[in-house]
Order: structure tokens, then C-alpha cells, then sequence
């Protein structure tokens, strides 16, 4: 892979991160005010599943399995 699409695949990491940091705190803060919708809490957890799914295609895009 060509040093430009590492840097690039970084920094789409990061920010996937950060998102997925983002989602964990307002789900939290939804869930511990009591007034949390049921279907806007689901949304928000299927969206942060979906991010950590990318999360992992791009890490295993960046660190190819070595066969030992």
C-alpha cells in the first residue's frame, strides 16, 4: 500500500474513532437522564456497531495478517 493511502486510511481511522467515542458518551448521557427514546437509543447503537465494523475493516486493511 502507497504511503498516501496509509495516511489516508489514518486519518478516516481517527475520525471513525472519535465518532464512535462521540456516540459512547451520547448514549450514555441519554441513558442515565431517563428521558431516553427507545427508538433513538436503538439508532444510535446500531450506527456506533456500524462504525466499529468499519473501525475494523480499515485496521485489518492496515495490518495484514502475517502467516507464521
Amino acid at each position: 500500500m502507497e504511503s498516501e493511502e496509509i495516511r489516508e486510511l489514518r486519518a478516516v481511522l481517527s475520525r471513525l474513532k472519535q465518532e464512535h467515542r462521540d456516540l459512547d458518551s451520547a448514549i450514555n448521557a441519554l441513558e442515565q437522564s431517563g428521558r431516553a427514546d427507545a427508538l433513538q437509543l436503538k439508532r444510535l447503537k446500531k450506527k456506533k456497531l456500524f462504525l466499529r465494523d468499519e473501525i475494523c475493516r480499515i485496521e485489518d486493511e492496515l495490518l495484514p495478517d502475517i502467516i507464521a
